[in-house]
C-alpha cells in the first residue's frame, strides 16, 4: 500500500538532489561576488585610548604622573605588578577595512616621566583622513532655505488678539504636604 508512494518519494527526492548539485556548479565569480557582498552589517568597534603624534610629541623626560595624565588622559591598563608603567592601547575595526591597533607606553621613576615606547602614532589630522575614507561619501542635503525658496512656503496664520480677558497668574499655591495634626 506504501511502496507505490515511496517508490515515488525517492524518485523525487533524488531529482532534487540532482538539481541543487547542477545549480552549485553553475556559480561563476560574478554569482561569487554578489553572494559574498550579501554579508551581515558589522558594526564598529572602537576600543581603548587614542593617542595621536601631538600628545606624544608634549611628552617630555622629567614631567610629573599628573601632567602625563593631563596630554594622554587615564591609562586603559595599569599593571598591579608594574605601577611605574601605563599602557594605552587602542584598536578600531570597521567593516571592509584592516583591524587597526596601536599601543603606547609611558615608563616611570617613581613620580617622573622616564621614557615613551610603542607604535607610531598619526597625527590627529592623518586619522580623521583615515576615517573619513571608509565613511559613507553621499552628498549632504541643504537644511537651509533661501529667500526664493521661503517664498514657497505658506505664510503663518496671523495670531489673532485675545478678546476675552486671561485669568489671573496664580501667586500662592497650596501646601505639599498635608499640615501636621
Amino acid at each position: 500500500m506504501f511502496a507505490p508512494f515511496l517508490r515515488g518519494t525517492g524518485t523525487a527526492l533524488t531529482l532534487a538532489v540532482c538539481a541543487t548539485l547542477v545549480a552549485c556548479s553553475g556559480l561563476d565569480n560574478r554569482t561569487r561576488s554578489f553572494v559574498s557582498s550579501l554579508s551581515p552589517y558589522q558594526i564598529e568597534v572602537v576600543q581603548g585610548n587614542f593617542v595621536s603624534k601631538e600628545q606624544v610629541d608634549a611628552l617630555k623626560p622629567g614631567m610629573a604622573r599628573e601632567q602625563v595624565k593631563d596630554i594622554l588622559g587615564t591609562s586603559l591598563l595599569q599593571d598591579v605588578f608594574h605601577g611605574d608603567r601605563w599602557d594605552y592601547v587602542f584598536t578600531l575595526r570597521r567593516q571592509g577595512t584592516e583591524p587597526q591597533a596601536r599601543q603606547l607606553t609611558v615608563f616611570f621613576k617613581g613620580d617622573v616621566l622616564d621614557r615613551v615606547e610603542g607604535d607610531t602614532m598619526p597625527s590627529e589630522s592623518e586619522f580623521v583622513s583615515l576615517l573619513a575614507k571608509t565613511r559613507s561619501t553621499k552628498a549632504v542635503p541643504v537644511l537651509e532655505a533661501d529667500e526664493s525658496r521661503l517664498k514657497s512656503f505658506p505664510a503663518p496664520a496671523p495670531v489673532a488678539a485675545a478678546s476675552a480677558p486671561q485669568a489671573p497668574v496664580a501667586t500662592a499655591y497650596p501646601p505639599l504636604e498635608a499640615p501636621a495634626p
